[in-house]
């Protein structure tokens, strides 16, 4: 297990302050905002401690209502909505200086047997014939002799199956297709390999978006997480090898929106995604001010 993965699980593994009252603290304080995707791990990782471990996570509807400081601890208040014999609910709100800075329902099942059918997989080429994101980050600043703003390692690796360099983009579909997991070997706990799925998922989702417009660039982008969803269909393990497959259907208003479809490399759908963001440009942006995680902008 990589240092970055030690500190995301870590942080993931929340202070209980009083019943349904929970503590964390951000991975980058070096950032001046919080990553929307550890408050997302975070949160899940806040429901999880408050229900049987025969419930696990099928899916959770989440907004962000205010960019979070990373230089102090994220508050998580658990509200227990309902405790059904299958279903089982959560409201969990994030708190920083007294005000909510994130919302989400969260919702838990107990597993069952039913009906099943699927979407295909995408045939793309596979994670072991492409550079990893950190390889592609470094050959551009090898290129162009510059020196990185910031040496942050991720505990997810990614690769991209058709990147775009967003120092000089180029217009493309509004399509991408990314390879990703943990960066080592998770313990055996489902709600901890959920809530990595999560902290991931809010990664190169949004940027999906700026593929038809190359007027957005790592100089002028301004990129935020207005709400995120996901769905659990299959189990799965989040050290291993997952096909984020995207789609931005939708731009307009200065918002994007788009949809994922996450597979194991069996070609079994895991997990769904969605989410709606501020998209824009402004004169000068920098990259450590983007909402989020600014891996898509590394060239």
């Amino acid at each position: 297990m990589s240092k970055a993965l030690e500190t995301l699980v870590h942080n993931l593994k929340l202070e209980q302050l009083e019943t349904n009252l929970f503590r964390g603290v951000s991975l980058d304080q070096t950032r001046f905002r919080v990553y929307g995707g550890q408050v997302l791990g975070q949160a899940m990782a806040a429901a999880s401690q408050t229900v049987e471990s025969s419930c696990q996570v099928h899916s959770f509807a989440s907004y962000f209502l205010r960019p979070g400081d990373t230089s102090i601890p994220i508050v998580y208040d658990v509200d227990r909505v309902r405790d059904g014999r299958s279903i089982v609910t959560r409201h969990v709100t994030a708190i920083q200086k007294g005000r909510p800075i994130f919302e989400a329902i969260i919702s838990f099942h107990i597993e069952e047997t039913g009906f099943e059918h699927q979407a295909d997989m995408p045939n793309v080429p596979g994670p072991d014939s492409l550079p990893s994101e950190e390889e592609r980050h470094l050959r551009y600043f090898e290129e162009t002799n510059q020196t990185p703003e910031y040496n942050y390692q991720w505990p997810i690796e990614f690769r991209h199956v058709d990147p775009i360099n967003f120092h000089q983009p180029e217009k493309k579909a509004a399509t991408a297709y990314v390879w990703f997991k943990a960066d080592g070997e998770l313990p055996d706990e489902t709600a901890l390999h959920q809530a990595v799925l999560a902290y991931a998922s809010d990664s190169p989702i949004l940027v999906t978006a700026c593929r038809p417009h190359p007027e957005i660039n790592a100089d002028n982008a301004l990129l935020a997480t207005i709400n995120h969803s996901m769905w659990y269909h299959q189990p799965f393990r989040a050290d291993q090898w997952l096909l984020y497959a995207l789609e931005s259907t939708s731009a307009s208003n200065g918002r994007g929106f788009v949809r994922g479809s996450i597979f194991n490399q069996a070609g079994v759908l895991i997990a769904s995604a969605t989410q709606e963001g501020i998209l824009r440009t402004r004169e000068k942006t920098h990259q450590m001010d983007i909402i989020g995680d600014p891996t898509g902008f590394r060239g």
